[in-house]
């Protein structure tokens, strides 16, 4: 009995010292870091083909972020905007007619982003937090 007692109660300690351990003493996961990016990035389907000043123009495709994107009619299928026709109607006539380098330049293509996501807020009652112009393209 004195054997079988010797055995348990070191075996026992260790589960116990070993529990107190893993739930009290032991170091918590990191949480993990904030997203970078917080909100819905909605690809719109085709790209823009716009007229330019001075006989030039661009092809540029738009991203839009939002605080919550509309479902996906299928799957695999990008969600289609309520307001997708105004949006690209907004897009195109704020791109229609300005000048190549302002997109091409970084600080100018910032502002026109600025002035597009002025635009959509204005026009439109879809959600959109930021424009993002993934591609392009200037000739």
């Amino acid at each position: 009995m004195k054997k079988k007692l010797i055995i348990v109660v070191p075996v026992v300690l260790l589960a116990v010292l070993g529990a107190v351990y893993k739930l009290v003493l032991a170091p918590k996961p990191a949480p993990p870091p904030p997203a970078k990016v917080e909100g819905d990035l909605v690809p719109l389907a085709t790209e823009f083909v716009v007229n330019l000043s001075g006989g030039h123009y661009g092809k540029v495709s738009v991203a839009l972020l939002m605080t919550t994107a509309p479902p996906a009619p299928a799957e695999g299928t990008p969600p289609t905007l309520e307001q997708n026709a105004v949006i690209r109607a907004t897009i195109t006539d704020e791109l229609t007619g300005i000048g190549m380098n302002e997109l091409i330049e970084r600080k100018s293509r910032h502002e026109l982003v600025a002035r597009l996501e002025k635009a959509l807020k204005q026009r439109t009652d879809e959600p959109i937090e930021h424009v993002l112009l993934t591609d392009v393209a200037v000739q």
